[in-house]
C-alpha cells in the first residue's frame, strides 16, 4: 500500500507519505514546503512520489532535521533531479557523506538513504517569504535540528515531539539530551508544532511540556527504583508502561521501553540528569 496525502497549515504545505508491503503502513512520514524551502524528504520507499511532489514547483534548498532514513531518504534523489543544495547539521553531513547502516526493519519500512554531500546550516536560513532559525536539539539523534518560523508561529520539530506520552525508545537515543532539548524548545515562541509524524495545529509549547513532564516523572520513578537496588529489567517490569513486545520483536530489539530505562540509568551514573524529581528520588 502506498499513501500520499496533502495537508495545509496556512501557507505551508505538508506531504504525508506511507508505505507498506501489506496492509496499513506502520507509520506515515511528512515533509514540508514553506516559502521556497523544503524540510525533510520522506522515505526512499516512496521516492517516485516524493520527487514528483518536490519538483512540482521550484524551490531553493532542502533542509534536513536529521539523518534518519525516513527524513533523509530522498534527499540525494531530489538533489539529483533539481541540483538544489541540501543543508543540515554537521553531524548529519557526517552520517550522509558515506552512507550509514540500517537494520532490516528500517530497510523494510523506510528504505535506505543514498549518500550525498550536505552543506552546513547557517545561523538563519532566509528564503522567499520565509526566515527559519535552526536549533540543535539532540536526544532522539545526535544531529536533530528543529526550525523555528517566528513570523508564522511554527516549529518544524522533526522527531523531537512524536507524542505526549511515548511507548518506544531507540537503543541509540539519549534521555538526558532529550529532556534538555524539550526544555529549550518549550520556551520558544510558536503555536503550531509541525512534527514529521504527528503535527499539532495549536498549543505546541504545551504539548512539548506534556511530553517533558511525562519523561521527567518517568525518570524520577526510575531513579527511585534504582536507589532501591533494582536493575534495568526489574525496573522496567515495575513501571506502569508495558513493553510492546511485537515492536521489540519486529525491530530485533532496537526499539523498546527497556532502552529508556537503560538510558536513564546511564545518565544517573554519569550525573547528567537534573531537576527536582530526580534529586528527590536520589
Amino acid at each position: 500500500m502506498r499513501i500520499v496525502r496533502r495537508h495545509r497549515h496556512g501557507d505551508v504545505e505538508a506531504y504525508e507519505l506511507g508505505y507498506s508491503h501489506l496492509g496499513q503502513p506502520f507509520m506515515t512520514v511528512r515533509f514540508y514546503r514553506v516559502g521556497d524551502l523544503l524540510i525533510d524528504s520522506g522515505q526512499s520507499r516512496m521516492q517516485p512520489e516524493v520527487v514528483g511532489l518536490a519538483t512540482e514547483r521550484p524551490f531553493s534548498r532542502l533542509l534536513l532535521t536529521h539523518h534518519h532514513e525516513d527524513h533523509s531518504g530522498n534527499a540525494a534523489a531530489i538533489q539529483g533531479a533539481t541540483g538544489a543544495p541540501v543543508l543540515g547539521h554537521p553531524l548529519c553531513a557526517e552520517k550522509l557523506r558515506g552512507g550509514f547502516r540500517i537494520l532490516p526493519y528500517q530497510e523494510l519500512v523506510w528504505g535506505r538513504a543514498a549518500p550525498l554531500e550536505v552543506a552546513p546550516l547557517p545561523e538563519v536560513v532566509e528564503g522567499e517569504g520565509v526566515r527559519l532559525e535552526p536549533i540543535h536539539t539532540p536526544g532522539h539523534s545526535k544531529d536533530l535540528t528543529i526550525f523555528l518560523d517566528r513570523e508564522r508561529g511554527l516549529l518544524f520539530s522533526g522527531d523531537l515531539y512524536l507524542a505526549d506520552r511515548i511507548k518506544y525508545f531507540r537503543a541509540d537515543e539519549r534521555i538526558a539530551d532529550q529532556i534538555r532539548s524539550l526544555r529549550r524548545a518549550a520556551t520558544l515562541d510558536f503555536e503550531g508544532l509541525l512534527c514529521a509524524h504527528r503535527p499539532v495545529e495549536t498549543g505546541g509549547p504545551e504539548r512539548l511540556r506534556r511530553k517533558l513532564g511525562f519523561l521527567e516523572e518517568l525518570v524520577g520513578e526510575i531513579a527511585r527504583l534504582h536507589a532501591r537496588g533494582l536493575g534495568a529489567h526489574a525496573i522496567r517490569r515495575a513501571l506502569p508502561q508495558d513493553e510492546v513486545w511485537g515492536t521489540v520483536a519486529f525491530t530485533l530489539g532496537n526499539v523498546g521501553f527497556i532502552h529508556l530505562v537503560r538510558s536513564t540509568l546511564a545518565a544517573i551514573e554519569a550525573g547528567e540528569l537534573e531537576g527536582d524529581r530526580v534529586r528527590d528520588a536520589l
